[in-house]
């Protein structure tokens, strides 16, 4: 079989204008194509589309075949009723969102089977076996499971109805790197039982290095570049696809800088002539700057390559590698540019923070979510914390800034300012940290009244050290993007000037080149302030750029410290070496098993 989805001349179109436009893009039966490109390129609206749940007011044009079926995406979800949720399904990022939260898990799986099946306690058993879940969960709902499980009881929803494509958009993201392979394994072990087609979606680029097959690149909503999976990144045509490479931090080594990709993606209907991205392109010129480029062949791809997950007794189609630049690069010579890194300061710094023997317990019958755990932090010092979701990284960070209450332990700071003073933190998702009514303005006035008003900074102030321009304190956080307001949440916790910023997985959560903006940014600040930063994440590639020492943690336990070099490159502790595994496209050579680091209990 070939070509099992098909989409063609994709066009969506909102209320302001063009959202996507001219998006081919195709999968054969056991093929997984990866759809990559920074927040706003247009990914999840081409997955919307395809699956007939766009918002109110978006409508899409163009055709979907599935096999032998054709549909006019015009006809909006009327037309796609027969395929989606049946032959087609999308999984999505938050299984919060996919699942309700007030009904039972085996009862949400129910709801997707066959008519037939519904009734069946026997076959929803059967599904959560599948996802490597035990029959319990059908009576659980889902709060009572972690992150993992609730991804693959929302994985199980989605296959309920065994469909011949399934769309993951970002299912992933959310999860530490260790449940991230074991959810995306499981898909693949699926996905090769079933000859399922896969649309995968996401921001990771190494998950898109080490389990696509082909590799589709999409900018301001238009597809920019294609190829194989390995191929692309290696060997990009696109500047784009080349500075996404580049913002992605490395694994085993430390650089000077990350090289962030400039500005932001422009909103599609915004760009009225020449190519989205050469306001950011160091290569443009002026037909790049007013003549858009057309998808064609690249002039210098390698011969077309079969799918390697394609199955023995079929073949999935050849595809050319594709490129939209008036300037590619040269494959040879599109390398990555690579800082080697200074040798950092060895002499200790001044203590400024000292945390003994915390415990903490949520319940009685539960295990400490926090169990003796001992860390210091110097003055000026940049302190890494890495583990899994339900290490306790979390839990340490909210009693350090007073948000929680240690049930035993001390706190000790070297200083007696105000608490406001000592530390302020940065969280994950910058949307539900600002509030949505207030100014820019008016959060940043209300945070300096917290601090010493002789040494509080102006509005102006705080926007400058961020990098964002005075005018955006009238603006509110809807109309930023991602990263902008991740910039206003480290300039809100900056505003009482405290001596250590905590960041609470303040970068994982934003795309590769924001990612890198933002490191640069914190690196900036330090050297510049003179703060001590926390630094909280399960992503050791980011935590080796950002970070001095590092601490990491499993089961509410410190298990391993040391120099963040010495640590990385020859970790002694087995699941520290276990994290190292399964990051994707990471030294899989230094991974044991995590000795019990598993996902599947609540």
């Amino acid at each position: 079989m070939s070509q099992l989805l098909r989409v063609t001349d994709l066009r969506v179109n909102g209320p302001a204008g063009t959202i996507v436009s001219q998006m081919d893009l195709d999968v054969g039966a056991g093929e997984t194509v990866a759809l990559v490109g920074e927040s706003g390129s247009g990914k999840s609206m081409t997955a919307k589309a395809m699956t007939g749940l766009l918002p109110r007011g978006v409508v899409a044009a163009g055709t979907l075949g599935l096999g032998d079926t054709t549909v006019d995406l015009a006809g909006g979800p009327a037309a796609l009723s027969g395929l989606r949720g049946r032959r087609i399904s999308l999984l999505l990022q938050n299984p919060f969102t996919s699942l309700s939260p007030v009904h039972r898990c085996g009862r949400q799986i129910a709801a997707a089977l066959p008519a037939e099946l519904r009734r069946s306690d026997a076959e929803v058993a059967r599904r959560l076996e599948e996802v490597d879940l035990p029959a319990r969960v059908a009576r659980q709902y889902p709060f009572e499971l972690s992150g993992g499980m609730r991804q693959r009881v929302a994985l199980a929803a989605s296959l309920a109805s065994d469909p011949e494509v399934l769309i993951g958009d970002e299912p992933t993201t959310a999860l530490d790197v260790t449940t991230q392979r074991e959810v995306l394994d499981l898909l693949a072990r699926i996905q090769r039982e079933r000859g399922m087609a896969l649309l995968l979606i996401t921001h990771d680029l190494g998950v898109a290095r080490e389990r696509a097959d082909r590799i589709l690149v999409m900018y301001a909503g238009r597809l920019v570049e294609s190829g194989a999976g390995d191929a692309i990144f290696t060997s990009p045509r696109h500047p784009y696809t080349a500075g996404l490479r580049d913002s992605d931090p490395p694994l085993d080594r430390r650089v000077d800088r990350l090289s962030a990709v400039p500005g932001s993606v422009p909103r599609p209907w915004e760009v009225v002539a020449g190519c989205a991205f050469a306001p950011r392109c160091a290569f443009a010129d002026d037909r790049c700057r007013h003549e858009s480029p057309p998808l064609e062949p690249s002039s210098a791809e390698s011969p077309p390559l079969e799918s390697p997950s394609a199955a023995a007794d079929r073949t999935v189609p050849n595809h050319p590698a594709l490129v939209a630049c008036w300037r590619p690069l040269d494959p040879a010579t599109a390398v990555p540019v690579v800082v080697a890194a200074a040798p950092r300061e060895k002499q200790a710094p001044a203590p400024l923070l000292s945390i003994s023997g915390l415990i903490k317990r949520f319940s009685s019958d539960a295990p400490p979510a926090l169990d003796d755990v001992s860390i210091t932090v110097g003055a000026g010092e940049s302190v890494g914390i890495v583990g899994e979701s339900g290490s306790g990284k979390t839990t340490l960070a909210r009693c350090l800034v007073g948000l929680e209450r240690a049930d035993a332990g001390t706190i000790d700071w070297s200083s007696s300012l105000p608490a406001a003073r000592r530390a302020q933190i940065v969280f994950q998702d910058p949307t539900s940290a600002l509030n949505p009514s207030m100014t820019i303005g008016a959060a940043l006035s209300e945070a300096l009244r917290a601090g010493d008003q002789h040494e509080a900074r102006s509005v102006a102030d705080l926007l400058a050290l961020v990098g964002l321009p005075l005018s955006y304190a009238r603006r509110r956080p809807a109309s930023l993007s991602g990263g902008e307001q991740q910039r206003v949440a480290i300039a809100r916790a900056l505003a009482p000037a405290p001596q250590l910023l905590v960041c609470d997985e303040a970068v994982s959560s934003l795309d590769v080149s924001v990612q890198a903006q933002i490191l640069n940014l914190l690196a900036d600040l330090l050297d510049e302030l003179g703060l001590a930063l926390l630094f909280i994440t399960h992503d050791l590639a980011v935590v080796r750029q950002v970070a001095r020492r590092v601490y990491v943690m499993r089961d509410g336990r410190v298990v391993e410290s040391g120099e963040t070099e010495a640590l990385l490159t020859a970790p002694s502790h087995a699941y520290t070496r276990a994290l190292f595994a399964s990051v994707p496209g990471g030294r899989g050579d230094q991974g044991a098993t995590a000795g019990g680091a598993d996902d599947r209990s609540s």
